[in-house]
């Protein structure tokens, strides 16, 4: 099979698996392919699925001998093209979605050429996604934000999913490096990315991240909420990572942004709101605010529902004690699904409805 053929036919590989692979009318999509994958590699990934397989199993289908595919698939893991899950002496491949996945497995190799490639075909990726009820992650509130007295489900809790963890990888964002590396980066912390359990397994092995304990993921935490990064774990009750995002480095929070409402596509049960009888005016919380959900009115603040995504960043640096999270109304509350798997299903059949009813039209 001729190469470029081959790179199409994995771009459709990719565009079948839950998050997708949309094309773009310039084709920068085929230049990432042809930059990250050699043809063999393409040819291989095509053979896997998102169900973990062994050597042996890929090697059957492939009709090539098993430790000639383990070192490949070794060897492709290695490099962020495809997912290895390590449990004792047992090592299983999966395939890797383009984002989450494949991107963010090269926090370590960026060069300019790519991030150049990266940045133009990030918004048409957003494009075909935002419409989905189902987002591959979620934002819950920072800690400083919720009260004693408010009751916060355990998947939205971010203290409580980092004391139930084992296994902690912290990790350079790579959204917050790749601006760096551009020349138009922030300030905020680059090492503050969590990953769990197996994903953090596949990051210490990849030396993608390094080890830490519950005590340090506590004060990344803390240093996060001080710096205004928003919390965006993975949508399901099950956590596997930790996001720790700004508005202008943060690829999800820049394209959000660009959407009129931005609160409709995202899975949050908070909202702010502000008590303008006792607002001062100080201003602290539309720098705070990474959607620009705030403007001030009168003296006061005044909130933009349809842009704040109830990251809570706004209210403990709220001086007046005038702002506060609220949860949604019941109608309007999102329950995660419970694992991981479950949530590639319903983006999975979410485009698939989206797709069927664009064919009917």
């Amino acid at each position: 099979m001729q190469a470029e053929h081959i790179y199409e036919n994995l771009a459709e590989h990719l565009n079948r698996l839950p998050a997708g692979f949309p094309r773009t009318p310039g084709g920068v999509e085929m230049r990432l392919l042809r930059r990250l994958f050699t043809p063999e590699e393409a040819s291989l990934a095509m053979l896997l699925s998102l169900k973990p397989e062994t050597p042996a199993e890929v090697a059957a289908r492939a009709e090539r001998p098993t430790a000639e595919i383990a070192q490949k698939l070794q060897e492709m893991s290695g490099k962020g093209l495809v997912f290895r899950l390590r449990k004792g002496a047992e090592t299983k491949y999966m395939a890797a979605q383009f984002i989450i996945g494949i991107w963010e497995y090269h926090v370590n190799d960026l060069d300019l050429e790519l991030i150049r490639d990266m940045n133009e075909y990030i918004p048409y990726f957003f494009d075909q996604s935002y419409y989905l009820r189902t987002p591959q992650l979620r934002t819950i509130p920072v800690p400083g934000s919720l009260t004693a007295e408010q009751r916060v489900m355990p998947y939205e809790e971010a203290r409580r999913i980092i004391e139930e963890q084992e296994k902690i990888v912290v990790a350079p964002c790579i959204c917050r490096k790749e601006h760096q590396m551009a020349g138009h980066g922030c300030d905020r912390p680059l090492e503050s990315c969590l990953v769990f359990g197996v994903g953090a397994v596949y990051y210490e092995d990849n030396g993608l991240g390094r080890c830490i304990d519950q005590e340090e993921a506590l004060q990344i935490l803390q240093r996060a909420e001080q710096a205004g990064l928003v919390l965006q774990p993975s949508n399901a009750k099950k956590v596997v990572n930790i996001c720790t995002c700004c508005g202008c480095c943060c690829q999800i929070l820049k394209n959000l942004k660009r959407l009129p409402k931005p609160a409709e596509f995202v899975a949050s049960n908070h909202y702010a709101v502000v008590d303008r009888e006792a607002c001062t005016g100080c201003e602290t919380c539309l720098e705070r605010c990474q959607m620009e959900a705030i403007k001030m009115e009168d003296g006061s603040a005044s909130i933009d529902d349809d842009r704040c995504i109830g990251c809570g960043l706004c209210v403990p640096t709220c001086v007046d004690q005038a702002i506060a999270l609220k949860v949604k109304a019941a109608d309007k509350r999102r329950e995660p699904p419970r694992h991981f798997m479950e949530t590639y299903m319903r983006i999975a059949q979410e485009r698939m409805k989206k797709l069927q009813e664009h064919s009917g039209k």
